[in-house]
Parts: C-alpha cells; structure tokens; sequence
C-alpha cells in the first residue's frame, strides 16, 4: 500500500465530510463535515458552553458568502467573506471562527489545501470561545489536511486532541492515526492504533474495511511478525476472499514451513476459481506432486494451460508429462512430451520419451526420439541414449545400426571414463556379434 494510495484514501474522506455546508445553527455557528459528526455514538449531556453569539452584519456576510458558495462562485464568495474581515470593526472569537470556517471552506473547494489549513487552524485557535461543535468538527478537519500536506507531526496532534474532546469516537480516528504513523515507519505505533480500531469497530458492531485488514496485513509483514501475518490474511480470504489474499496466506504458510496448510488453502483458492497466474497453478502443481498425487498436479497443469493462464512452453509442457507419467498414465505423458521436446533447446525431452517409447516397445519412436536427443544435445549421459537406442534398434533386428549404437556408447563412455556403461555396451557389442554370426548361420542352413 503506497504513499499515493493512503493519500487518497484520505482526500476521498475528506470529500465526504466537506460533503455539505450546513445552514446556520441555532448557536450562531456555520457548520461544516457532519458526517465526522455523525459517525459518534449518541453524546452524553454535557455542560453548555457560553459562547459569543454573531452580529446580524457577520450572519447577513456569512449568508452571502454561502449564496455565492451555492452558485459555484468562489471568487465572489472570498471577496464578500475576506471583505467582512477587512473591516476595522472588532469581532469576537465565535465570529472570527465562522468566518475563517467559511474561507477554509471556499479554499478547500477551490483545492487550494495550504489555505484550507490556514483558515481552519485559526478557527480552533479561538478554543472555548466558539461552538463545541464547530471546534470539534473542524480539529477533525486540520488532521485530514495536514495529512494530505505531509505534515504528519501536525496530523497526529490535532487527531489526538479531537480523540480528547469527541465523546465516544469511533475506530475511525484510529484507522487514521495508524495511517500517519504507517507514513512515518513508526509500525509499532501504527499496529497498536490498528489493533484499537479494529477492536471498537468490533465492540459496535461496525465495519472493518479490506484496506484496514490490508494495512494490519502490511505492518506485520514488516515486521515479520509471521503468526500474525497468517491471522490476518486469514481474516482477509474469510471476509474479502480475493486470489490476492488466498495466494499471500499460502505463500506465508509456505515459507514458515507450513506445506500442508500451503496446499489446503491454494487448493481451496482453485476450487473457488480465484486462480489466474501461471505461477498460482505451477506452485499447486508442485505441492501436490510433493504429495505424491500427481493425477491431481496433472488436471491443475492441464487446466492452467487450457485458460492460457500458463504459457504452453517446453518447462510446464514437460510438467504436466512428468506428473501424466507418474499417475501411470503413459498414453496422455507421450503427446505432451512430444510436444515439449520440439520446442525445447537440449536433448533432455527427447530422451525422456526414448525411455517411455522402449517401455511400450514403440521401437521406430524410440529409435527417433533417441535420434532428437543425441542431434540436439545437452544430456547429462549421451551413453545411456546410446544404449536405448541400440536396444530399440536390436529389437527390431537391426543388428548392424545397433551395433554402430553400442560402439558409439562404448566411446562416449570410456572417453567419460565410465568403466560401468563401457563395459554394458562392450558386453552388448559381443552378444549382437554373436546373434549377426547366428543368424548367419542360420540363413545359410536354410539357404
């Protein structure tokens, strides 16, 4: 969650709470972002404050000004709020207040922040002497704004003071505070408003957003503090079940060598169809060959790869026939493996599907696929594809390419100085010199 993201979390409150301008009240005052007032539990009944009420020449200005608000004319109405408070005549506080209220008001409206703030912190300078209202809402407002400006030193202080003076404050001024401290890498601080929020929303029965379970999410991470890590993302799939959450829960599991939990909750996120990366399906896949059920890594791969969320190349087509083959199913790993083998840069394929095609007597597949390996190269022991392709080729009885097969392993093998394969091949070199001798034999008994 970035700087920008946070910063318009904010402004977008602000919008809802610089929503309306309210008609004059009762006490003289012009109010401004009820909904912070709103969002309070029911008040208690509270000492009265005795404050300076307007001059009917303040209230006519006021009225003005709000006219002009209504017509979108924001020039005019700074020019009738600024003028009264040109005038040489001494007002009292409640009257300087309504009136820097309704400047910080029009700055505000004409996104002008560094004068919205302005205006506003002199309406809370006039402190008792104003509406217990209006200092409340507008203390609210000077934390929004010196967030959005940066100024988190100021944010905090002024939220804190409203914390102080708003009777039963809801988990919003908390969310907000660990938002500030978040800002300043203070993770510590930040938690512990988090945690404050999250248990008075919780007390009231109110709404915890995704982006405040998000935000826990992220300063635990920081710290990684892991089991709370995992707390939380278990909160988020639960309550905002996304493939972001499922895929972030997993991976911690994985990492703190919970590999059971791992698959469970990727494989809870497949079934409700969250998936959508290649790397969502590979890492199933993995964990569920790890589990030794390869059929079900099988229909995870094929499905990744029939939504195109996996890329149909050489590494996950050789996957997906490696975990066909052990699920024992051989004439579906066959094609698959074909298929990857063309596309693929070694021999490593190739030789993979000699064995599979000696194991099914496919000889002349065999004999190919052995063929592809060795022209291609890159194998770890190109004796060993000598060996099945020599095999294939004997049983086929081509005995004179078999030999030439046996011959060229024979080399290979005691160029590698592997005494063990130079000796299989130098015995199946004897043996087919034998049967060619034999068969000789035989055909000219015949003949």
């Amino acid at each position: 969650m970035g700087i920008r993201a946070m910063k318009s979390l904010t402004i977008g409150v602000l919008a809802l709470s610089f929503a309306m301008v309210a008609p004059l009240g009762h006490d003289g005052s012009l109010g401004v972002a009820k909904a912070t007032a709103a969002e309070e539990a029911p008040k208690k009944k509270q000492k009265t404050r005795r404050v300076p009420s307007l001059s009917e020449s303040v209230y006519k200005k006021l009225g003005e000004g709000q006219e002009a608000i209504d017509a979108k004319d924001f020039d005019l109405a700074l020019e009738v709020v600024q003028g009264a408070l040109n005038r040489s005549r001494r007002y009292n506080e409640n009257e300087i207040a309504n009136l820097h209220n309704m400047l910080g008001y029009i700055y505000y409206l004409k996104d002008d922040y560094d004068g919205a703030l302005r205006e506003y912190k002199i309406v809370v300078e006039q402190g008792e002497k104003i509406p217990e209202g209006l200092e409340v809402t507008t203390l609210y407002t000077v934390a929004q704004l010196s967030y959005v400006q940066e100024n988190y030193d100021d944010a905090l202080y002024y939220m804190e003071v409203w914390i102080t003076k708003a009777t039963n404050p809801s988990a919003a001024p908390r969310f907000f505070l660990a938002t500030v401290y978040y800002q300043m890498k203070d993770y510590n601080k930040a938690i512990e408003q988090m945690e404050l929020g999250i248990q008075i929303a919780q007390e009231r029965g109110t709404d915890i957003t995704e982006q405040n379970w998000s935000l826990l999410t992220f300063l635990y991470f920081e710290k990684e503090d892991w089991p709370n890590v995992i707390r939380v993302l278990q909160v988020l799939v639960e309550e905002f079940p996304k493939r972001e959450h499922w895929v972030r829960l997993a991976g911690v599991y994985g990492q703190e060598g919970f590999e059971k939990e791992q698959l469970y909750t990727l494989e809870a996120a497949y079934t409700a169809d969250f998936l959508e990366k290649q790397t969502d399906f590979t890492n199933l896949a993995g964990l569920l060959m790890q589990e030794e059920v390869p059929i079900r890594a099988a229909k995870v791969l094929e499905d990744g790869l029939n939504r195109k969320a996996i890329e149909r190349d050489a590494k996950n087509l050789q996957s997906l026939g490696q975990a066909w083959q052990l699920a024992q199913e051989v004439d579906k790993a066959i094609p698959i493996f074909e298929e990857a083998a063309g596309m693929a840069d070694d021999g490593k394929i190739y030789e993979r599907l000699s064995y599979l095609y000696l194991e099914s007597d496919q000889f002349d597949k065999c004999v190919d696929s052995a063929t592809g390996a060795l022209d291609k190269g890159g194998l770890r022991k190109s004796q060993s594809v000598y060996i099945v392709k020599g095999m294939c080729l004997f049983n086929q009885n081509k005995l004179s390419p078999a030999r030439s097969a046996f011959v060229s392993c024979r080399r290979v093998a005691r160029d590698e100085k592997d005494k063990t394969n130079q000796r299989i091949c130098g015995q199946w070199i004897t043996f087919i010199d034998r049967e060619s001798k034999r068969q000789a034999q035989l055909a000219a008994a015949s003949g």
